[in-house]
């Protein structure tokens, strides 16, 4: 987790991304998806207050971890991003399970989780710029 200004238009309705990971023992592919969530802050100007990461296992912080971090500075809302290619185990069961328990503990705040990463249209494009380098 990482020092932030947020930028909120009300405490009431404040709204957090919680890009979640695999997680690694590799520090370094962690701290790449830190570096995207960061990335992410920037570009996402006055659409979310909030912007952290989390990881499914080998690395912290954990989903629920991440989640109260995000209703611990204030979100109301939090938006779970699944940043897996594949609708693998951990999409379909895992990372569904953890939220759904989350919102029992936080009933105070609206969870939800995003299709993952690679169910995204844009993907192809993605990959097609990336080839074409």
């Amino acid at each position: 987790m990482r020092a932030r200004t947020l930028r909120h238009r009300n405490y009431d309705d404040m709204k957090a991304l919680l890009l979640v990971a695999h997680g690694s023992r590799r520090e370094a592919s962690n701290e790449e998806v830190t570096a995207l969530a960061r990335r992410l802050d920037e570009a996402l100007g006055e659409s979310f207050d909030i912007v952290e990461t989390a990881f499914l296992e080998l690395a912290p912080p954990s989903i629920p971890d991440g989640i109260r971090c995000c209703i611990n500075q204030g979100a109301r809302s939090v938006v779970v991003v699944p940043y897996f290619l594949a609708a693998g185990t951990h999409v379909v069961n895992d990372i569904p399970a953890l939220v759904e328990e989350a919102g029992r503990v936080h009933p105070e705040a609206d969870i939800t989780v995003t299709p993952h990463i690679g169910a995204s249209p844009l993907m192809a494009d993605l990959i097609r710029g990336c080839a074409a380098v």
